[in-house]
């Protein structure tokens, strides 16, 4: 939807709260006169930008699970699902910018999802972990006769817990520096947003990872934004 995380104020009516926040968008898009009502009936920020102030609309997406073949491939001029999951390094060299319209672009960066990888890994040395794909691709071999074979598998020692957490930080700081890239490509007056869809556990209360868990860690999720100069 484009909608960016926000706080969760109490004696707040949600009507009062989106006007508020969306004093934001008309400041990051370049707009006066935006708010929630004009995204009806869509409900998706790219088709307001592109139908409604001209933007060109794109999006670079790492993980499959947000392939080309999803419904989130709507309104954007061009929608393209990167080679490898963890390098957006390989994004920066795809991305134009139009000096006659401004350019909205969705990145969607795997290096900080499991298994927190960087470009240059040998994925032979991944931590193994079946994701959403991994397990749809196996479950037909795991139902017989209807019902499900659970496998006798042990979960994981905190130790293991800490390396897994280890690496996310490795690849954040690995991604300093590619977004610092970013900013050297984008023009003057770019807003640029840094979030996340989810959270992550490493151990906390017996947890890892982020589904399909229902958990405050889940919920909390990073919120950088800026304008350059």
């Amino acid at each position: 939807m484009g909608l960016m995380p926000h706080k969760s104020p109490p004696h707040v009516f949600a009507s009062e709260y989106y006007k508020e926040d969306f004093l934001n968008y008309n400041k990051r898009f370049g707009t006066d006169g935006m708010e929630f009502g004009k995204l009806v009936p869509s409900l998706f920020m790219p088709t307001y930008l592109r139908r409604e102030l001209g933007y060109f609309t794109h999006a670079r997406v790492s993980l499959p699970v947000l392939n080309p073949a999803t419904c989130i491939n709507r309104d954007f001029d061009s929608f393209q699902l990167m080679d490898k999951h963890n390098d957006m390094a390989a994004m920066l060299p795809t991305m134009k910018f139009s000096e006659e319209r401004p350019s909205f672009y969705m990145l969607n960066v795997g290096e900080t999802h499991y298994p927190f990888a960087l470009p240059t890994e040998d994925p032979k040395n991944w931590p193994r972990i079946s994701g959403l794909n991994g397990v749809l691709k196996n479950l037909d071999k795991e139902i017989v006769e209807g019902k499900l074979i659970h496998k006798d598998e042990t979960f994981f020692e905190q130790k293991q817990m800490d390396e897994l957490r280890q690496r996310q930080i490795d690849t954040v700081k690995y991604l300093d520096g590619v977004v610092e890239k970013l900013f050297d490509l984008c023009p003057k007056n770019t807003f640029v947003t840094i979030t996340a869809d989810h959270g992550e556990l490493f151990g906390e209360e017996g947890f890892f990872g982020h589904g399909p868990i229902m958990h405050p860690k889940v919920h909390e999720v990073p919120f950088v934004e800026g304008q350059l100069r």
